[in-house]
């Protein structure tokens, strides 16, 4: 036996599909009651949506009673616009992978979109030789402790810097580059961020 799926439909679909099985079973029915239906599935739709309106200037007047400001759209743009971005002198990557062909093929396509978002690219370079991890087992469970089986992982490192960045150039960058990241490739990110001079520290000591 099929099982039918459950479907879920919202309030404007039920109303129309009510009006469309409406005219399908009326058909033979004369226009005024076509009329009549069409007229009541109207009104399930406006009432609702008469009451948000009334709820909605409710609201609003009961702020302007209260002495709460009302909220303005621009005001909230303005904010956002005023907000200073931050600024990174250096960003640097640590890819880590056990294939370092892949490794060089991602730093590739790393530094090839840094060019298109005009970012200085700056010093890449891998360690010639890969990270060791070696496991000694048993070649038997439980004797035979003369045959044993090693097992090595080896993880290769690769490093790309990138100079003089702004935040929303990072945010855009990290988020595309990790959208692209191959499988059995780890990234870390280290950003350096350039701050002003607090004001406790401009100010000369009185006394020395």
């Amino acid at each position: 036996m099929c099982s039918t799926p459950n479907i879920t439909v919202s309030k404007s679909k039920q109303n129309q599909l009510f009006i469309l099985h409406n005219l399908h079973f009326h058909r033979h029915t004369d226009q005024n009651t076509i009329l009549a239906i069409m007229i009541s599935a109207l009104r399930s739709v406006l009432v609702p949506l008469s009451r948000l309106t009334t709820s909605l200037y409710s609201t609003d007047a009961a702020a302007s009673k209260q002495g709460k400001p009302k909220f303005d759209p621009t005001t909230a743009i303005n904010e956002v616009a005023v907000e200073k971005d931050k600024l990174f002198s250096r960003l640097e990557l640590e890819l880590r992978g056990v294939d370092p062909a892949v490794l060089k093929s991602y730093a590739w396509f790393a530094t090839t979109a840094a060019n298109h978002l005009n970012i200085e690219v700056g010093k890449c370079w891998a360690e010639r030789k890969p990270y060791h991890d070696r496991l000694t087992l048993l070649k038997s469970v439980h004797i035979y402790k003369k045959h044993r089986v090693q097992y090595e992982v080896r993880t290769y490192f690769r490093y790309l810097n990138f100079h003089k960045l702004t935040g929303s150039t990072v945010d855009t960058f990290l988020e595309y580059i990790e959208r692209n990241l191959p499988e059995g490739v780890a990234l870390n990110a280290t950003k350096t961020e350039i701050q002003e001079i607090p004001e406790h520290l401009k100010q000369l000591p009185s006394e020395i």
